[in-house]
Order: structure tokens, then sequence, then C-alpha cells
């Protein structure tokens, strides 16, 4: 018989009093403070929704994940309960076990903080840990040399650049830049942002 068990189902992940749970209409309102917390949308490197945009963001969003390439996550910080951004898995690949992270943005309050650095352990932990993910992979535009870094700090391997590949919010086009993590690379990787971490009192999971 034929295991027709998805190989990504919707999932609550905790850690550091942060929260990822799966993005839904009710968090259209956060979403919209969020993005007005920096004016996000003004960012032509980013995928933030416009004012008013929130629901249809949401929608497409929820129909990635009915089509099972995107599971999207709202980021929310446990002690207030305020909605800080979202990110997804995203390109999901079951035959080969190969999913990416990305549509990731936060609040301009939450950036430079342990915010992502603590997003993306629990999502690679439960990448690799739990999904048995063989490899990890992120894109990003070529002009966002933030998440270049950011990514670069996780321990991703830059695998090269794809070029004339992807519409900008402004309408130009962008070339992406590709990075990987290999399920052999994550236990170095771990340690490192464990490290990193350390500081921060860990919250009781979900």
């Amino acid at each position: 018989m034929t295991d027709t068990t998805p190989w990504i189902s919707p999932v609550t992940l905790c850690r550091n009093g942060l929260r990822l749970e799966p993005l839904g209409p009710q968090h259209a309102e956060g979403l919209a403070a969020a993005a007005r917390d920096g004016e996000l949308w003004k960012l032509r490197v980013t995928g933030v929704p416009d004012p008013g945009d929130e629901a249809a963001y949401i929608a497409t969003a929820t129909q990635m994940q009915d089509a099972g390439s995107r599971l999207p996550f709202a980021v929310i910080d446990e002690a207030s309960g305020r909605v800080l951004g979202s990110t997804s898995y995203h390109d999901i690949l079951p035959a080969v076990k190969r999913l990416e992270i990305g549509y990731t943005w936060y609040a301009r309050s939450a950036q430079r903080s342990h915010v992502n650095t603590t997003a993306k352990l629990m999502l690679l932990t439960h990448a690799f840990e739990t999904l048995q993910a063989g490899v990890v992979g992120w894109r990003t535009d070529n002009f966002n040399f933030a998440s270049q870094r950011a990514i670069e700090r996780l321990g991703a391997k830059k695998d090269g650049v794809i070029r004339h590949h992807a519409l900008r919010r402004d309408g130009t086009v962008r070339d992406t830049v590709m990075y990987s993590m290999t399920a052999g690379e994550w236990p170095e990787a771990k340690a490192q942002l464990l490290y990193r971490l350390a500081f921060y009192k860990e919250s009781t999971p979900c």
C-alpha cells in the first residue's frame, strides 16, 4: 500500500520566547503592524505585503500550501503575542528530501536581534532532525547583501547565481543568489547557532 502521508505538515515550533505557528487569516492585522514597523513595503528586495494587501498575501501563501509547495509561518513574540513577521518552508521536494527556507521578513524592531537566529535554528532543527531532509536551501536577491550575510552566518554554502531570474516588487528583474546546507553540515552549524544563542533562556516547548 502506498503511503500518502504528506512529508511536511503544519507544525508549531517554540524556542527562546519565539513561536512559529501556521500562518492564517487571524494574523492579517499583526502582519500589517509588523510591516508598518520600518515601512518595509518600500524596500525593493523584500516580499512584504503592501498596506491593505495582508489578506491576499496570506491567501496566496495558503494556496501554495494547499499545492504542497510551501508551509508558511507567522513569527510570534510569546510574551506579548505580537506578530514580528513571517517565514516559510518552500520549494518542497519530498522525493529528494529537499526544501528551502524563505519568504522571511521581520519588523524593523525585531531585526538585529536573536529573532532570526532562533527562527532559523527551529526551522533547521525540524527540517534535518524531524523531517530528515537531505539538504535545505535559501535564495535571495543579488542586491540584498544583508540577507546574504545572514544566510552565510548560518553556515550555508553559496551554490551560485541564477541570472535574470525573478521579478522584484518594482518590476525590475533580479539575479538570484542560491545557498544550501546539507545534512552532513548541520551538526557543526547547529553547534554554532546554539553558541550564538547561549545567553537566551530556553522557553517551555509548544
